[in-house]
């Protein structure tokens, strides 16, 4: 590998020569070769957004040249439309506070800036990183990434999926089938009044997600180093406050508590805490789901679910419900990435959290997995949901639990002796009514009807 010699603060260091980042993004690439777990270019795009509003801000302050806010400004345009993705190397597991990243960025705009204007030299600390340190920049982009991901991800996904069961539930009208609580049969219900419960679920979890996203828009942008805004050129957050909007095309508000936004994690934690009740939701109704699909023969076989791949490579005609099961291992590693960020809310010192990139890889990892869960879950599966009226009729005309129906007019104690000797002589709770005079068959037809 060709290299190139570029100093920091520490002394020289061989930079690969391909690439534009600089010393200090170097280093990080040589000192954490852990894992496979790279910063995700959400953030790094929402970081570059930063320091378009830094750089726009900062001019407007007096701190730099109109020429160098523009020139960042150009380079940040060129990240965000992906022309630099390789230049964003750097692993998850670094510093805590995510300063190689910051630096990254800030090199990669400066040695970029160089290539297009030598004449307008920009230093990636002293222009780049301008009245900002990377406690108040990263967390910042953390917000910014989260919410789009939501935003542009998260939400689109979520309401293909409640279309798509409004539409099934739809088409369950009409059809009567026996209810089950405790894994056994119930009073009856109608299909679509089953649906319901999903569809309502799924409204409530994205009622519940908007909300907290509202707390994403609170940013720390202007605290710096510890809250205090130290090194921010006079003005900075008054012009911040219509800037930084402007650049994100968001509502993100900078007149906040830098304290909180800094050492505190509660604003993500409460929209990741979001995402992982979806993700309970979701993992309800796939087994839900599954379940009623289950057989073809022998099993509840109320629903037919569309018949995607081969399910065994021993029996033949085997069909699984693979899209319920890809949906639940996705909730699953959502519940486990929600246990990592609580334990990393919680764990910040004093004025500065130390576990924000693995915090933001994570939570990107969770609007990626349930946005795309729910795409594939939607199209496969329930949109190919056919239901099976034969089924549904046979276990109805098979529940005992008809007499819930009768105790108003038999009592419960006279009730519960017909479901006992009708579960023991194998018959239908209507032919003992009958048999026992307990009830004429126009009264049993009536007291049985569907309300």
């Amino acid at each position: 590998m060709e290299t190139r010699t570029e100093y920091d603060s520490m002394g020289p260091v061989e930079v690969d020569a391909a690439r534009i980042y600089g010393p200090q993004t170097q280093r990080s690439f040589n000192n954490f070769k852990i894992g496979t777990h790279c910063m995700p270019l959400e953030q790094i795009k929402a970081l570059a957004l930063v320091k378009k509003a830094c750089a726009k801000t900062n001019a407007i302050c007096g701190a730099i040249s109109e020429e160098k806010a523009k020139l960042i400004a150009q380079v940040v345009d060129e990240i965000l439309a992906g022309k630099w993705d390789e230049e964003f190397p750097l692993c998850v597991f670094q510093t805590g506070s995510g300063t190689q990243t910051n630096m990254n960025v800030n090199e990669v705009i400066a040695h970029r800036a160089k290539q297009i204007n030598e004449s307008i030299p920009l230093h990636p600390n002293d222009d780049v990183n301008r009245g900002q340190s990377t406690n108040d920049t990263f967390p910042t982009a953390m917000h910014i990434a989260s919410y789009f991901e939501i935003e542009k991800r998260v939400l689109p996904a979520l309401d293909r999926l409640i279309a798509s069961f409004e539409k099934l539930q739809e088409k369950g009208k009409g059809l009567q089938k026996v209810g089950r609580t405790h894994l056994q049969d119930a009073t009856f219900i109608m299909v679509d009044q089953e649906i319901s419960a999903f569809v309502a679920g799924l409204k409530t979890a994205r009622k519940i997600i908007v909300e907290a996203t509202d707390y994403l828009l609170d940013v720390p942008l202007g605290g710096t180093a510890v809250g205090t805004g130290v090194n921010t050129p006079n003005g900075y957050l008054a012009a911040m406050d219509a800037i930084l909007p402007e650049v994100t095309g968001a509502p993100f508000r900078v007149e906040n508590n830098k304290f909180q936004g800094m050492s505190l994690k509660d604003a993500i934690m409460t929209a990741h805490a979001a995402l992982n009740t979806l993700a309970t939701t979701l993992f309800k109704i796939a087994n839900d789901v599954r379940f009623l699909g289950s057989g073809p023969r022998c099993g509840y076989g109320e629903w037919t679910l569309p018949a995607n791949e081969p399910g065994s490579s021993i029996m033949p005609g085997k069909v699984n419900p693979t899209q319920c099961e890809a949906l639940t291992m996705v909730c699953a590693q959502v519940f486990g990435i929600n246990t990592t960020m609580t334990v990393c809310a919680g764990s910040g010192a004093f004025q500065l959290n130390v576990y924000m990139p693995i915090m933001i890889y994570d939570f990107i990892e969770s609007t990626r997995l349930l946005s795309d869960a729910m795409n594939s879950f939607a199209e496969k599966c329930i949109d190919g949901v056919e239901f099976i009226p034969k089924k549904l009729k046979f276990f109805v005309e098979q529940s005992l639990q008809i007499a819930t129906a009768l105790t108003p007019y038999i009592g419960y104690d006279k009730a519960a002796k017909v479901v006992k000797d009708a579960y023991k002589r194998d018959t239908s709770i209507k032919s003992i009514i009958l048999e026992e005079k307990l009830m004429s068959e126009e009264e049993f037809d009536q007291a049985v009807k569907m309300k």
